[in-house]
């Protein structure tokens, strides 16, 4: 069977959702489970699906995206395979930057045109899954579809956060909303087999992964040639003017990392072992191999922990965390659910007015993401919860009751950061105000 396939992995936008993390870099280049990035993941997929032809579409902060790329993803010359960049970039006949999913697409056939190919395979770069993509594309050519999209049972809860599509018993796409609201999702349900059914999952929800044969997708941009985002214009036209969508049912693990929220909850979850991905456990998640030595651990009581490399930990106890590369954490401190990103190098110096790299000792960290190479003294408290307000802060942000400390952020000795020490502020400032 034609295995002609060229998968496009699209960059990501501005990632507001994720900020801070995105503040520096781009959403698929944002670090997961302890070692790898989340680019990884959607390659590692292709390769394994014996797609060789990979290009991932960069734009927004992607400087470390595109170092990590050409530092890991090099094969030999006698390999077929590639992961090449395709940067935005101005042309004579088109002085946009990508302004959407199908943009970017569209902006990058006049490179892609130039390559044999019968299908292509548009993917994003910020989920976390395992999918054998080459059965999705059997399934493609089997039924003689001019589109595929990969979909995911969900329930109704569930169903106002994605793009819903309806289908009929062939899996056939008969239409498509995007987010409906609550008290119209009923009309939304799907013919669904008998398991899905008893866990409620009446509802297909889009994942964002396409599968286009050549000649649809051109098609499709001569007709809307100003369109800009494929959930959005592209795949409702396709629908609506009969053209043969097909859904491609996914039952198994898949996340959306589109927030704060879900990155947190994603990575404690591989932390504890609840979460039905593991990193590895049947095919390997390629990344870049740091040559780090293996991490240090002393005189700590652990539970649930996902560590990294070349780290040196003296916490008095660790639970439901993960750990970056490089991390250090001093003498009696205290670690809960935390998400840890590590640091790209290795500086135990300090002074009075700059903690080492690093978490220093004495400190207590609870619900709270530290970003790469912060600086966290003695004696401090970082304590999140759900009574803080969302906000932006000079060395930190919060959002959804989790306390984000940026990148390169410096917080000293004897800080504390919790919802009873904002509301204290507050008060002092309306008092002196």
């Amino acid at each position: 069977m034609s295995n002609k396939t060229i998968c496009l992995i699209l960059g990501g936008g501005v990632g507001s959702r994720l900020y801070p993390l995105t503040q520096h870099r781009s959403k698929p280049a944002v670090p997961i489970g302890g070692k790898y990035k989340l680019i990884d993941i959607p390659i590692a997929n292709c390769l394994h699906s014996n797609f060789n032809q990979i290009f991932v579409l960069t734009q927004y902060n992607a400087a470390s995206l595109n170092q990590h790329l050409k530092n890991t993803y090099n094969f030999d010359a006698f390999s077929n395979r590639s992961v090449e960049i395709l940067a935005a970039e101005q042309r004579l006949d088109d002085m946009n930057w990508y302004r959407g999913t199908a943009d970017a697409v569209r902006q990058s056939l006049s490179y892609i045109d130039q390559m044999d190919y019968d299908h292509l395979l548009v993917l994003s770069g910020d989920q976390l899954y395992e999918m054998d993509l080459q059965k999705m594309l059997d399934e493609h050519i089997r039924k003689n579809a001019e589109i595929t999209i990969a979909t995911k049972p969900v329930t109704a809860a569930e169903a106002t956060r994605f793009g819903i599509m309806k289908t009929n018993r062939n899996q056939r796409i008969l239409s498509f909303v995007e987010k409906p609201k609550a008290e119209v999702v009923a009309s939304w349900k799907s013919d669904l087999d008998m398991p899905q059914t008893l866990k409620g999952k009446n509802y297909l929800a889009s994942m964002g992964i396409y599968f286009f044969r050549k000649d649809t997708v051109h098609r499709l941009f001569d007709y809307l040639p100003d369109a800009l985002d494929f959930g959005k214009e592209i795949i409702p036209h396709a629908i609506e003017n009969n053209y043969r969508v097909q859904s491609f049912l996914f039952d198994k693990y898949w996340e959306d990392i589109g927030t704060i929220r879900s990155y947190f909850d994603t990575n404690l979850a591989l932390a504890t072992g609840r979460c039905d991905y593991k990193f590895g456990l049947n095919k390997k998640i390629y990344t870049f191999p740091t040559m780090h030595p293996p991490s240090q651990i002393r005189a700590s009581q652990m539970q649930d922990v996902l560590f990294g490399e070349g780290g040196k930990i003296e916490a008095k106890a660790l639970n439901t965390c993960v750990i970056g590369n490089l991390a250090r954490i001093g003498s009696e401190s205290v670690i809960r659910r935390t998400v840890i990103l590590g640091n790209d190098f290795w500086d135990e110096n300090s002074t009075p007015d700059l903690p080492a790299v690093g978490i220093g000792s004495y400190t207590q960290i609870e619900n709270a993401i530290i970003d790469k190479n912060a600086r966290i003294g003695q004696h401090v408290k970082i304590i999140g919860s759900e009574a803080m307000p969302d906000g932006r802060y000079d060395q930190y942000t919060i959002s959804n009751g989790i306390v984000i400390v940026h990148r390169n952020a410096v917080i000293p000795d004897h800080t504390i950061i919790s919802a009873a020490n904002l509301q204290e502020e507050k008060s002092r400032e309306a008092v002196c105000f």
